[in-house]
């Protein structure tokens, strides 16, 4: 009988339910993948929708999900999905091309407000949807639709039925939910995945996710092995996790992220001329670049938790980045003899232009983001060095957004992206002369340079190509284009860190989202 008895402690233990437990920010604002705006819900968006295909973050190739296969025809025009056999929502209910063609027509129908149809859209309106058979279904445009093969990736696909806990065909369905407090994940009994064994996947039983705003209490929840993983830490507490748990801090070097500062080129009543002589001169921003010390600002304001950017998108985000672009070297004297070749002269350690103004500018930034409050004296004082006054202004969300956006109320801005896609598609309303988002001067009536007339053309034309390679072409030049006129100033791409205890197998943490949890189904504990 002691024997007995002896034999079934591991075997209970065996048995024991597996659940991953970490925490995000905030309570997540729908459970309807198709309608999903924020970080919160996208995180639960990810590890419960099923999708046809995966961008694979660990090699960037697409991979089969629910479409065993595809094809893209008509010169990228048109993309046929053949979906896998026998395939259920975790409810038990058949998946079919029907629910995929459901799915389109819901997130393409404007009375929806879909996110996920803003993406799908074209330029000539929404595609045709037709189901070929209960396993086929083509989506064609009318021309040409830039990486939308890539697209589907986000295209979660949700059943018939409407549920506040909706049914899921990816690995794991939406099992409970007590706002404030957590959200749990169960498996998915009818999840098609296997591993190389013939084992049903995912690994894990369940998820809980906990609804922690305070970032402190996250880390001490971590260090009492409360949590098993935290996907994106500050450099202050990855400093601190790496000396109290050795091994468990990660630090995947360069993110997508960046940071950066530009002047205000557009006409404006708050901006006297002159002023606006020096924003939209090259030669000034050139040399503002030059006497910025960016490894200092990686070193003191990110604890060495960052790299000096090379152009405007990060070295991390490794097939679109251009490689022959190389990070601006801080040189004050460069700087200085850039700006007398434009008609400057530092006099008594005041710099002035050729009408005799001191060179002052206000920087503005977001007050409570500790970097930028950080970053903004690194370059107060770097331009002082040559001659130059910043006052530095830090402003709620609110207001800020207001002046850069809307009243042009400012003269320089310090702010960032936080990158969620590596496809250059995102950030158009970024770059193009037209956007609303465009820093320097948004939404120009028409290209106030030849060299964002030449942007534009760019973004436009990988918009519209279907071929990868040409895409890559256009975007390789809108980046030199952009380093060599400066309009942002780009600083520093701070690492991506993150924490994941030992207890953790089969993790692959990527730069990109969603980081540590992109390969959910094969994460197990140990």
């Amino acid at each position: 009988m002691k024997a007995l008895a002896l034999l079934a402690v591991p075997l209970a233990l065996a048995a024991a339910p597996k659940e991953l437990h970490f925490a995000m920010p905030g309570d997540p604002k729908t459970f309807d993948p198709l309608h999903v705006g924020d970080s919160n819900s996208e995180t639960i968006r990810y590890l419960t929708g099923g999708v046809l295909f995966r961008v694979n973050r660990a090699t960037d190739q697409l991979q089969p999900e629910l479409a065993e296969s595809w094809e893209v025809k008509e010169g990228g025009r048109s993309i046929t999905f053949h979906l896998r056999p026998g395939l259920r929502f975790s409810d038990g209910s058949p998946f079919t091309a029907s629910d995929v063609a459901r799915a389109l027509n819901r997130a393409l129908d404007p009375k929806e407000g879909s996110p996920a149809g803003d993406t799908l859209r074209s330029a000539d309106g929404n595609p045709e949807v037709r189901i070929v058979s209960p396993r086929e279904i083509t989506v064609r445009y009318k021309s040409p639709k830039a990486g939308f093969d890539r697209m589907f990736d986000g295209l979660a696909i949700p059943p018939a039925a409407s549920a506040k806990l909706p049914a899921s065909a990816g690995p794991f369905f939406v099992s409970e939910y007590h706002p404030g407090e957590y959200v749990r994940l169960s498996r998915n009994p009818y999840y098609w995945k296997r591993d190389a064994a013939g084992r049903a996947l995912p690994y894990l039983d369940s998820i809980r996710i906990d609804i922690q705003q305070n970032h402190d209490i996250e880390l001490a929840r971590f260090l009492r092995g409360e949590l098993h993983l935290i996907n994106r830490l500050d450099p202050e507490s990855f400093d601190r996790l790496a000396k109290a748990k050795p091994g468990t801090a990660r630090d995947l070097g360069a993110s997508l992220d960046s940071e950066f500062l530009w002047f205000n080129q557009a006409p404006s009543r708050t901006l006297p001329e002159w002023k606006r002589r020096w924003f939209t001169s090259a030669a000034f921003r050139h040399a503002i670049s030059r006497a910025i010390h960016r490894d200092d600002i990686a070193r003191i304001v990110f604890r060495g938790h960052a790299h000096a950017a090379s152009g405007p998108i990060s070295s991390a985000n490794r097939f679109w980045f251009n490689a022959s672009l190389k990070p601006v070297s801080p040189d004050p004297q460069n700087a200085l003899k850039l700006l007398a070749a434009d008609g400057f002269t530092l006099r008594e350690g005041v710099l002035r232009d050729r009408d005799g103004h001191a060179v002052e500018f206000s920087l503005i930034t977001g007050s409570g983001n500790r970097s930028r409050e950080r970053m903004a004296p690194l370059i107060q004082d770097d331009l002082r060095k040559i001659g130059i006054r910043v006052n530095i202004v830090t402003l709620d969300f609110g207001s800020l957004i207001e002046r850069i956006a809307k009243t042009l109320d400012y003269e320089a801005a310090l702010l960032g992206f936080a990158n969620v896609d590596p496809d250059p598609m995102e950030e158009m309303n970024f770059w193009l002369s037209s956007g609303a988002q465009h820093p320097w001067w948004p939404s120009e009536k028409s290209p106030a340079t030849p060299w964002e007339a030449r942007i534009d053309a760019l973004e436009l034309r990988q918009a519209s190509e279907s071929s990868r390679a040409a895409r890559k072409a256009a975007m390789d030049e809108m980046q030199r284009i952009v380093m060599e006129q400066e309009p942002v100033i780009e600083l520093v791409n701070p690492d991506y860190l993150c924490a994941i205890s030992s207890s953790v197998r089969g993790a692959q943490p990527s730069v990109a989202p969603p980081q540590v949890l992109w390969n959910i189904e094969w994460i197990r504990l140990e």
